[in-house]
């Protein structure tokens, strides 16, 4: 049985804006159900930053309420530092390392069976500038005793070879998240979260 969970899903076009389709939404209530249950829980997820009705960048925030900036339209990048940048987003690689990194590191050293779950929210193009992160996520995932619980963005333009070498992974199970299932998956992940457990 696959003992990682990934959701994936494409972005859903409202008036005005793109919204996503609830992948992190998702992430966020098994991640509740999970703590109520006592199942030891860490890990980050991207929130949208908004300002007068628009979306400006997005924050990283850590399960333990830590938040910094991941990206933000039109920054400019600190002297001496390579620009990274999605569309319009430049991507603070320090401020994400500096709070994605300790949490899965501390994932990965966990070692013990059943003992932890890790929320990667997400595994997208903005986080893979980071070679450590890459390098974490891989770790993660190879660390008995840790659950994966994350996020991939849909397959478009050129592959990201992170994120295909995660949906390929035999001990991964991926779920397409639409505007229809969003609703009605929290169960089985949080089932299939809990049995990973075991």
């Amino acid at each position: 049985m696959a003992r990682h969970v990934f959701l994936t899903g494409p972005p859903v076009l409202t008036p005005g804006a793109i919204k996503g389709v609830g992948k992190t939404t998702l992430i966020q209530k098994a991640t509740e159900v999970l703590k109520s249950s006592g199942v030891p829980v860490d890990g980050f997820y991207t929130e949208e930053v908004r300002q007068g009705g628009r979306r400006i960048g997005f924050d990283v925030v850590t399960l333990s309420g830590i938040r910094g900036p991941l990206s933000r339209i039109g920054s400019e990048p600190l002297p001496g530092k390579r620009e990274c940048r999605v569309g319009q987003y430049v991507v603070d690689l320090t401020s994400f390392e500096q709070l994605a990194l300790p949490v899965l590191r501390n994932a990965g050293a966990s070692g013990c069976p059943g003992q932890s779950i890790c929320v990667i929210d997400e595994v997208g193009k903005m986080e893979l500038f980071s070679q450590p992160f890459i390098q974490a996520v891989r770790q993660v995932l190879s660390t008995p005793g840790t659950v994966v619980l994350g996020t991939i963005p849909v397959p478009k333009g050129k592959p990201l070879a992170l994120v295909e070498e995660i949906r390929t992974r035999k001990d991964v199970k991926v779920f397409s998240v639409t505007k229809e299932n969003r609703n009605h998956l929290l169960p089985e992940i949080v089932t299939h979260m809990q049995s990973s457990q075991k």
